[in-house]
């Protein structure tokens, strides 16, 4: 340890010596190793940047919809059975521990009118007070969402999108005012922040979000066994009733009751039936374990016995997190590529500048061999040299380019983030150029002839 300690200080004293050629031959790993950092910190802060733009769009999201019905043969598809509750949603939450939170959707379309102007949005949705977190949709670009009392109550509130606002109020603040839509006013709470269209192309702020019980028993019908949800006829004398609660087989066996007759009549409700359940995981990575959790959940909830098919399906958004994980790794490889030749080049400049000092510095090679020196210790002197450069300028290298990250962030206002590893990585980089690249001038220094070396002119 002493000797290796000695040949530490032996190094350094030589590289002290040439304090301008240390500088020149550290530049090219000083340059590699913060080129290495601030495009690494720069390309993490963009992917994480990409990463919650997609996970807004929903790629930690769950869909989970209700069973096909047949009748006579023929499936109606997904969605056409009704077999999610409310009280199944709530189960959820409550019970699978890597489901961050979740919340129910009734669907209806319709016609929305405000005064003299009129809009048919992409999305109505029915739904409660946590479909904003499950969407990370938390922040109000004006006013407040409306509440879980709300949702008991069946009241009629919302709130809309963006493209709402624009096309029905014009530049007006829609916050107090009331909207139409089929024949029940609807006083808008809030307007949500900007999303822009997804994946699809879909523009995600032409959307109304109301209190799902509003919506199941004031504007939609009932959906019937072998059907997908509808939504009622716009008419002037239509009835909005609770009444609607039994879903009807496709061969009635009795005459339908007309609508004033169902007003007239309520029957008790045994439960209401909601379109889907949408549930957002804790992280992409727990979307396997909470998929598992929810099926085993339902299934024990509906009473389905060992074989028997599933009532429900669950969908998760499976393009949305290989767009995410393709990103990721597109831009993981192009920063490796360009750190290695980066520190090829810089590694380059090391064995150029070291196969110089071992010509100018033969006599003194020779001198040490010629009291005692052997090879291997003349390799490890220059090796140590090497090291010691490379290590010195991949220091000065992470300070540069943390510079840089931290200028490129608050003047071109770019995201970054800190990239331990990186730092690290940089640090063995560094040793291992060191190494590389000056093994062979330490090599040549140590296979010298002393005889020629102290004639070395």
């Amino acid at each position: 340890m002493m000797k290796f300690l000695r040949q530490i200080r032996t190094a350094m004293r030589a590289m002290g010596r040439n304090i301008n050629r240390a500088l020149l031959n550290m530049l090219g790993i000083v340059i590699g190793i913060a080129a290495v950092i601030a495009m690494m910190e720069v390309g993490q802060g963009a992917s994480k940047a990409i990463e919650r733009t997609i996970s807004s769009m929903g790629s930690n999201t769950l869909l989970v919809l209700p069973g096909a019905a047949a009748s006579g043969g023929i499936s109606w598809g997904t969605g056409s059975s009704m077999t999610l509750t409310s009280a199944d949603c709530e189960a959820v939450t409550r019970e699978c521990p890597d489901v961050r939170q979740a919340a129910v959707l009734v669907r209806t379309s319709s016609q929305l009118i405000y005064g003299n102007r009129n809009w048919v949005p992409n999305t109505i949705y029915g739904t409660d007070p946590d479909y904003l977190e499950v969407r990370e949709w938390q922040v109000m670009a004006e006013g407040e969402p409306f509440t879980a009392r709300d949702v008991r109550s069946s009241n009629k509130v919302c709130v809309v999108g963006q493209t709402i606002k624009r096309e029905l109020f014009q530049g007006e603040s829609p916050v107090g005012k009331e909207i139409r839509l089929k024949n029940v006013n609807f006083k808008v709470l809030g307007v949500l922040t900007a999303k822009g269209a997804n994946l699809m192309g879909m523009d995600q702020d032409d959307i109304v979000l109301a209190p799902w019980t509003t919506i199941k028993y004031r504007i939609s019908n009932q959906k019937t066994t072998g059907q997908s949800s509808t939504a009622a006829s716009s008419t002037s004398d239509a009835v909005n009733t609770l009444s609607n609660l039994y879903p009807t087989s496709q061969v009635a066996l009795y005459p339908d009751l007309s609508t004033v007759q169902q007003a007239d009549n309520p029957l008790p409700v045994r439960f209401t039936n909601v379109d889907q359940i949408i549930l957002a995981a804790r992280t992409a990575e727990t979307i396997p374990n909470a998929m598992d959790q929810i099926t085993s959940l339902l299934r024990e909830r509906h009473h389905l016995r060992a074989g028997e098919d599933n009532d429900f399906q669950i969908r998760d958004m499976t393009e949305l997190t290989k767009t995410l994980a393709s990103t990721s790794a597109m831009m993981t490889n192009l920063l490796l590529v360009v750190a290695l030749i980066s520190l090829i080049v810089g590694g380059v400049g090391i064995m150029n500048i070291m196969l110089v000092s071992v010509t100018e510095r033969t006599r003194e090679i020779g001198l040490r061999m010629a009291i005692g020196a052997r090879g291997r210790d003349i390799l490890l002197q220059f090796l140590i040299e090497a090291v010691l450069l490379c290590l010195a300028g991949g220091l000065l290298g992470i300070g540069l380019g943390r510079g840089i990250s931290s200028l490129v962030a608050n003047v071109l206002h770019w995201p970054t983030a800190i990239s331990l590893n990186a730092i690290g990585l940089s640090v063995v980089v560094s040793c291992a150029v060191g190494i590389i690249f000056g093994f062979y001038p330490a090599w040549r220094a140590s296979r010298l002839d002393p005889i020629d070396a102290l004639r070395y002119e």
